[in-house]
């Protein structure tokens, strides 16, 4: 696992509510609602999510085990807020591999190499994009590395 499992109390009593305040408003931080696998309680999660053209790719930097990645695989998709829009997400698949292979900004893509992270998921929007959207995916491919 990249980031150590201690990690998580850091993030969810001082990283998350400070990201939450953002997320969903300036991207690539965004804010995923699932639902619990189990307990059907409705969770927010404060992620990075990066724009792929109709997909979203998400780094798993505590790997691909963790609740909420669980719980999105389980009910087959998710809700995130993306620039201010609300986004139903479908088709959770797992991928793994090197982030310089993924449409990640190429600053992204060596930190994701220094903390050694190889998985990552991938979702597709449920709706196809509209022509007035912006093609932020044009950008992240073509940038540098």
């Amino acid at each position: 696992m990249p980031v150590p499992a201690s990690m998580t109390k850091v993030n969810r009593r001082i990283i998350n509510p400070v990201t939450s305040k953002f997320a969903g408003r300036i991207p690539p931080f965004s804010m995923l609602d699932h639902v619990g696998r189990t307990s059907q309680k409705h969770y927010r999660t404060p992620i990075m999510a990066f724009r792929s053209g109709n997909d979203f790719i998400i780094a798993l930097t505590y790997g691909p085990g963790t609740d909420w990645v669980r719980n999105v695989i389980a009910a087959g998709g998710c809700t995130i807020e993306y620039r201010r829009n609300r986004i139903e997400l479908i088709d959770p698949e797992l991928l793994q591999g090197d982030p310089a292979t993924l449409p990640f900004p190429w600053v992204v893509q060596q930190a994701l190499r220094v903390m050694k992270v190889t998985n990552f998921l991938s979702l597709a929007r449920a709706q196809p994009l509209t022509v007035s959207e912006p093609k932020s995916a044009d950008r992240l491919m073509e940038s540098p590395g």
